[in-house]
């Protein structure tokens, strides 16, 4: 089958990661759930930054703007410590803001722990990409998008984005009848 290709940012937003006081784990897990569960090509391109909120702003924005890219994942940064401040860096370079995508992400995420309601995170459209900020351990990575992911490729179909596909057996895609394509 020919799937379309895509571009996906994936941005690990950490101090000391960035400064190599110890191993990301974010792009590391980021690019293994997507290996398992997106039937296309992607092409990732990845930023480990630290939390500085103009930094945040101008990673997004280049992705966004410059690099294409349909999808960008952030990881980090979403919770209450005076340095998290991704929330504020995703919302100030928004052009729409996708409130059911934050709440479902938390809402995944107090099945597992009951701190997920500190959490912070947004999603966002700017242009034709959509922004979503994802926790930053891989565990709860894999969790949230297990738990949103249904829903990513048909707002990326609706911002003029690639059709997104799942590989079989993973991820129920959905999508209305009208947006299906039929694959021969």
């Amino acid at each position: 089958m020919n799937y379309d290709t895509v571009r996906i940012g994936l941005v690990s937003i950490s101090d000391r990661a960035s400064t190599g006081i110890y191993e990301d784990k974010g792009l590391p897990a980021l690019e293994a759930w997507f290996g398992e569960v997106l039937a296309n090509p992607v092409t990732f391109v990845s930023r480990l930054i630290p939390d500085e909120q103009a930094q945040i702003e101008a990673t997004l924005i280049e992705l966004a703007d410059a690099e294409h890219c349909s999808l960008i994942l952030t990881t980090g940064g979403t919770g209450p410590a005076p340095r998290d401040v991704t929330p504020e860096a995703t919302l100030a370079v928004a052009h729409k803001v996708l409130p059911g995508f934050g709440e479902q992400m938390r809402a995944v995420s107090l099945q597992y722990v009951p701190t997920a309601i500190l959490s912070r995170q947004v999603g966002v459209t700017r242009g034709a990409s959509l922004i979503l900020n994802l926790p930053g351990q891989p565990k709860a990575i894999k969790e949230t998008l297990d738990g949103i992911f249904a829903a990513v490729p048909y707002c990326i179909d609706l911002i003029g984005g690639p059709y997104l596909e799942a590989l079989p057996g993973t991820i129920a895609v959905f999508r209305p009848k009208s947006a299906l394509r039929i694959r021969t």
